[in-house]
């Protein structure tokens, strides 16, 4: 199911209060500063942490199964059709559809569904510290959004446990971007980050990291057309050989990355 983009969006934090709604502006009133601040938090080198990990790459790497460009180029490719589709890009359709829905509640339900559907521990610890200085950050760059700060409230207090694709939806909804626009943005923070990553690790020079970019960006459109049609029990699906990588990585002896 799509979700919608109505001309004015009521804010969840007043339809839970139950105060007059504020009008929010839609996805055809963003400028071109609107999204380049929104870019800035997509931008690898937006320091939030996710340099630091590779998401089981490097178990690949350890093993020989990636060695050069085209492995890897396999490797990103299962990844984001996979682990992204129907995890962290998953997440931003249906944190959309709640905050549409006025739905708060169901906000926070979804963070703890994805934290306990990912069985690597590393990968849900990275997610999390991840998450946490993210909030922070753009707490600081975009004052004025009230479930942000409700989210680094309920990090802190231990009731909710973070994610930065739930952030990331929660900024890019109030900023008026719609559900497939904050789908692809995010995309793409993930994808250069794990890009840049791989020409920190790999034997990939950074023309072949931005070849291995283009085409996992290229598969965003098509991606974002398989996850607006599924039903929300496909939320945390993944192929077991990316997880297993990950759970490996816990014991990897020589390691780069965190996770």
């Amino acid at each position: 199911m799509t979700t919608s983009n109505p001309a004015v969006r009521e804010s969840p934090s007043c339809l839970a209060s139950g105060t007059t709604p504020v009008a929010m502006p839609t996805s055809a009133d963003l400028d071109v500063m609107a999204y380049a601040r929104l870019f800035q938090v997509c931008d690898s080198t937006f320091p939030i942490g996710s340099f630091n990990h590779s998401f089981g790459m490097e178990n690949y790497l350890s093993d020989g199964r990636i060695k050069k460009a085209p492995q890897f180029e396999e490797w990103f490719e299962a990844y984001f059709r996979s682990q992204y589709a129907y995890g962290e890009g998953f997440l931003v359709r249906l944190t959309y559809e709640a905050l549409d829905a006025g739905d708060v509640r169901r906000v926070w339900d979804l963070d703890r569904i994805i934290y306990c559907s990912t069985p690597a521990r590393e990968t849900r610890e990275g997610t999390r510290l991840i998450a946490r200085q993210m909030v922070s950050l753009i707490r600081l760059l975009h004052a004025g959004v009230p479930l942000l700060d409700e989210y680094a409230d309920r990090m802190a207090a231990g009731e909710s446990y973070g994610n930065p694709a739930l952030a990331f939806a929660l900024l890019a909804h109030a900023s008026g971007a719609d559900a497939r626009q904050a789908f692809v943005m995010y995309g793409y923070s993930v994808a250069s980050t794990l890009a840049q990553n791989a020409v920190r690790a790999v034997p990939l020079g950074q023309r072949q990291g931005q070849v291995a970019l283009d085409r996992v960006v290229s598969l965003l459109g098509p991606l974002w057309d398989l996850v607006a049609g599924l039903d929300e029990s496909y939320l945390g699906a993944c192929v077991p050989g990316l997880e297993l990588a990950q759970m490996r990585h816990e014991t990897q002896i020589a390691r780069l990355f965190m996770s």
